[in-house]
């Protein structure tokens, strides 16, 4: 058969794709990239927004409209808060939910009785897991998360935490390097909560990845700042595991914080940071922000706005907060109105761009490595872009022949774009 596999949100929901398309290639079937090919449509779904929450219900309809004749399977956070029921009049076939999603390939062969070629008809390991322009791969650890914060319906949707085996996690990270894959990525929910249903913990997973494999880059999803073990910035003396970490702050003030239910105060973060800066003074910090939490009053916007600037994150995701039924956020009183949370959101973009030039231009003069992803022409140059170690966006002049795509390479930093979007570096000899 042919699939086609459709994703929204997370990195989590990512990782699950890449781990279907595996499978499904395993049991014989063929990934294609137009709908309108396929004999069977996965859509993974999110609902971490109200955002999310259209966009995946625009592609579902849409991926039912463009072939009506392919089944036509939903999962993911959107899907499992929803009774099956209702999405059979948008031409749903199967759901899985997420407690079921690590079988997500056999509950559909055996629900929908695809006609697997048998085993003998392909070779193992003759398509990779990504596409052939891919160089990192998302490697799923760990599902669910204990917490309860106020605004988060992933809670509810993802269940109750497991941790995958380290062993297993190992295996996958040796198989993607096979494939051509030069950097992975650790994700989960709650990714700090790794191993605690076995006896582990996430800083033993990533020593154990750095010493039985030998993956060039080694990075982690998002985490909250309240789990990082006191041994973590020491795994930063490994060149391989790289410098930039997603802490989400959500907010700078401590009463919005505190009816968030998080977990974690303010000066407690900065702490944080600045410890960890001291010991990896190149750690590029990225984070999340909720913008007009209900109740958040000019005072506690400010606040945010100045504890933004003084810790000068390099990326800021901004979400305006939208209320999701079944959270205690959605019950809160004093709603912010949508204009408020439209200027507000424009301030903190326009603070996140000039923090961000400002990363930019600290950068300029350092050594790096950057893993060479892509190639354009820009108003008549030649130009291969990627990431630097510590996430930064670069990219290098060299003629489009001289094939290097996926190749690491030691750079040095000399400038920035004239968009102001991307380092400018260097090869070094």
């Amino acid at each position: 058969m042919f699939v086609h596999l459709k994703s929204l949100g997370c990195r989590l929901n990512e990782a699950e794709m890449e781990s279907w398309s595996r499978k499904f290639h395993q049991q014989g079937h063929q990934l294609v990239h137009d709908t309108s090919q396929a004999d069977l449509v996965v859509v993974n779904t999110c609902a971490v927004t109200e955002e999310a929450v259209r966009k995946s219900r625009k592609l579902i309809r849409q991926a039912h409209r463009k072939n009506p004749n392919a089944k036509l399977v939903i999962s993911g956070c959107y899907a499992s808060l929803n009774p099956a029921e209702s999405f059979k009049a948008v031409g749903v076939d199967l759901v899985v939910s997420n407690q079921d999603k690590e079988q997500l390939v056999e509950i559909v062969s055996r629900e929908l009785d695809l006609n697997v070629m048998p085993e003998i008809a392909t070779e193992p390991g003759d398509l990779s897991l990504l596409p052939r322009n891919r160089q990192r791969a998302f490697i799923k650890v760990q599902d669910g998360c204990r917490y309860q914060c106020t605004f988060c319906i992933v809670t509810k949707a993802r269940g109750d935490e497991h941790s995958r085996p380290i062993t297993s996690i190992v295996e996958e990270v040796n198989q993607r390097h096979a494939e051509g894959v030069n950097e992975v990525v650790l994700a989960g929910v709650h990714l700090g909560g790794y191993g605690s249903d076995i006896e582990s913990d996430l800083s033993e997973l990533i020593r154990t990845v750095l010493a039985e494999t030998c993956i060039p880059r080694v990075r982690i999803g998002s985490l909250e700042p309240w789990d990082l073990p006191d041994d973590f910035p020491e795994l930063f003396s490994n060149p391989r595991f790289m410098p930039h970490l997603h802490l989400p702050l959500q907010s700078g003030a401590d009463s919005v914080l505190q009816r968030m239910a998080r977990r974690c105060k303010v000066a407690e973060y900065r702490q944080l940071i600045d410890d960890l800066r001291r010991v990896v003074p190149e750690l590029s910090i990225t984070t999340d922000i909720i913008v007009g939490f209900p109740g958040e009053s000019d005072e506690e916007w400010q606040q945010t706005l100045q504890v933004v600037e003084a810790i000068g994150f390099s990326h800021i995701h901004i979400f305006a907060y939208s209320p999701r039924d079944g959270t205690v956020a959605a019950t809160l009183a004093n709603p912010v109105s949508r204009e408020i949370k439209r200027a507000r959101s424009q301030a903190l973009h326009e603070l996140g761009e000039r923090l961000k030039q400002q990363a930019l231009q600290q950068a300029i003069g350092q050594q790096s490595t950057l893993l060479v992803e892509s190639h354009c022409d820009e108003n008549g140059d030649s130009l291969w872009q990627g990431y630097t170690a510590n996430f930064l966006r670069a990219e290098l002049a060299a003629p489009a022949d001289t094939a290097l795509k996926n190749r690491l390479l030691d750079i040095q930093i000399t400038g920035i774009s004239q968009d102001g979007e991307r380092l400018l570096v260097v090869k070094r000899t």
